[in-house]
């Protein structure tokens, strides 16, 4: 349909009042009925006059509920594909919707607002520009702060929870919905406001909207984070998440450490050469308050993660985001580390972080990870907050293939690196492709995408692992093939190498699974001295002998 026409329709006659009041009057009770719904700050919304209604959006529901506020007509904006269709089209004008292009900054759309609030009517704007359905709320653009400078309208701020949830395909399930007005806010009229003032206005009707939000229940966004662990990836990840406007704290585990830092005020042994910022504040893991956090962060190795959980796990509480940082199987179970960490704490959302993330390259030059968590709304919270510290982030649901993919990784790396000194280039990439394809085979029994080893998690990970000049689980391969014991490594290393505990994990964790994983299981029995490197490394490349049986069928 012309959506000219619609625009001139809005802007001149208005809503078509014998559609609106009968669709009301059938709708309205069925929200009460069906959605139990519940509004508050009616007593906010002014009942004659122009006003802007600025609101979060869920569903396509929202512009009907949040209607329901006023004993009026409200006028809002929609996506000009919904406008597609003839007579929905009209359905939809004729209860006050008009269309708009979005992403286009639709100058038409604009002007239908200015003209409909000019002649003293309630505009619904969206600022969001789309709807958001898991999480947090989106971030607002800048037109309502344009619409309110170039009108002098007042603007309520609005929230709406519980919409998101009511949809299931074609079926509109029964679900609780709450929606809250606050107190109109006033601006003066300007008659071409520019860009940055406009954009300055929307940032102060914004957190009127967050508050109304987190009143009702909503997730607020990440203010407040804690790392627990200073080693390379926790010292990254604090200055990350400074970047990105969050107050961060940085748990040590010794006061002397804690008094190091500060004095340089860089962590020396594990960044060097990276200023920490001022305003990252670091405290000894044991004083920091974790039940004030919105974000805790686990940057320890796999096998300090039990002693990290008892000690700090009782504090966290349903409103904190767990992210682990740890790479590896958690002994004696080979438990992945976001498992272990959500069967033993409050938290509201485990995630972890996986692919390419050299600590102090990700800080110079960026980094593209992969932030997986079975709560999608955590997963996309933590991509936009460290898209603020210039750090690409994907996200996922399979929280198992990243978190194996990783530890896959690790083996493999520990695999060539073990394999090269003796039997040369081909066999050392053999043992890692033969290890990280059986760790996947698991992966897959398990529920794991094949995506996930292909992507960032697992090949990605891989190939900035081998490049770094400072690899911890490769040099810890070249001394196991020059013959240095498993125990005396971390000691030369004066880090940890996680793939030296991941190993015979994974490979009891496979076995256990009842899947064949020969590469692992040799490479374990390298680690833990009962084959000698050479006699495994010389052996990847040789022929599988046949059985009798395999011969002659």
């Amino acid at each position: 349909m012309d959506q000219s026409a619609l625009l001139h329709r809005a802007r001149t006659k208005g809503v078509n009042p014998f559609v609106y009041w009968i669709v009301r009057a059938f709708f309205q009770p069925f929200f009460h009925l069906y959605f139990r719904l519940s509004r508050v700050g009616r007593e906010h919304v002014p009942q004659q006059g122009p006003v802007i209604f600025a609101a979060n959006h869920r569903s396509f529901l929202d512009p009907f509920i949040i209607a329901s506020l006023a004993r009026r007509p409200i006028y809002f904006v929609a996506k000009k594909e919904l406008f597609e269709k003839r007579l929905q089209a009209w359905f939809l004008n004729s209860l006050g919707a008009f269309p708009v292009d979005r992403g286009n900054g639709d100058g038409d759309a604009m002007a239908t607002a200015r003209e409909i609030l000019e002649r003293g009517d309630g505009v619904l704007i969206f600022p969001e520009g789309t709807r958001v359905r898991p999480g947090t709320l989106g971030s607002p653009r800048r037109g309502v702060g344009r619409l309110a400078l170039e009108t002098g309208a007042p603007v309520v701020p609005v929230a709406i929870i519980g919409t998101e949830r009511i949809r299931r395909g074609w079926r509109i399930r029964p679900h609780k919905v709450r929606v809250r007005a606050g107190s109109p806010l006033n601006f003066p009229q300007v008659e071409a406001p520019s860009p940055h003032l406009a954009a300055a206005v929307t940032e102060r009707i914004w957190p009127c909207v967050m508050l109304q939000w987190e009143w009702l229940g909503g997730l607020p966004p990440i203010r407040r984070a804690a790392v627990i662990g200073a080693g390379s990836w926790g010292t990254s990840l604090a200055i990350a998440l400074q970047r990105a406007g969050v107050t961060v704290e940085l748990g040590c585990r010794t006061a002397e450490q804690v008094a190091s830092i500060e004095a340089a005020r860089e962590n020396a042994p594990y960044l060097p050469g990276v200023a920490l910022p001022e305003a990252v504040a670091v405290r000894r893991a044991a004083e920091l308050d974790l039940a004030a956090q919105d974000l805790v962060v686990f940057a320890v190795p796999a096998r300090a993660l039990p002693a990290a959980v008892a000690a700090h796990g009782g504090q966290l509480t349903r409103r904190t985001g767990v992210l682990v940082l740890s790479k590896g199987l958690v002994a004696p179970l080979g438990t992945t580390p976001t498992d272990y960490v959500a069967e033993r704490c409050s938290a509201r959302a485990v995630a972890c972080l996986a692919g390419p993330g050299h600590a102090a390259d990700a800080l110079q030059h960026g980094a593209s990870l992969l932030a997986a968590s079975a709560d999608r709304g955590f997963s996309r919270q933590l991509a936009e907050l460290l898209a603020k510290a210039d750090l690409d982030v994907q996200t996922t649901t399979d929280v198992t293939g990243a978190e194996l993919a990783g530890a896959a990784k690790n083996a493999a790396v520990l695999a060539a690196a073990t394999t090269a000194a003796h039997a040369g280039p081909n066999a050392a990439g053999a043992a890692a492709g033969k290890i990280f394809a059986e760790v996947d085979a698991y992966a897959r029994r398990r529920g794991s995408h094949p995506e996930t080893f292909a992507g960032l998690a697992g090949a990605g990970d891989l190939v900035a692992t081998v490049m770094a000049a400072g690899s911890r689980n490769r040099r810890a391969g070249e001394m196991l093939g020059s013959g240095v014991a498993t125990a005396d490594i971390e000691p030369r290393l004066g880090q940890t190498a996680e793939a030296l505990d991941a190993v015979p994990l994974l490979a009891a964790a496979i076995a256990a699974d009842g899947g064949q994983a020969p590469c692992v299981a040799g490479l374990a029995a390298v680690v833990e001295g009962r084959v000698e490197a050479r006699t495994w490394a010389t052996g990847i490349t040789s022929p599988e002998k046949k059985t009798a049986r395999s011969r002659a069928a």
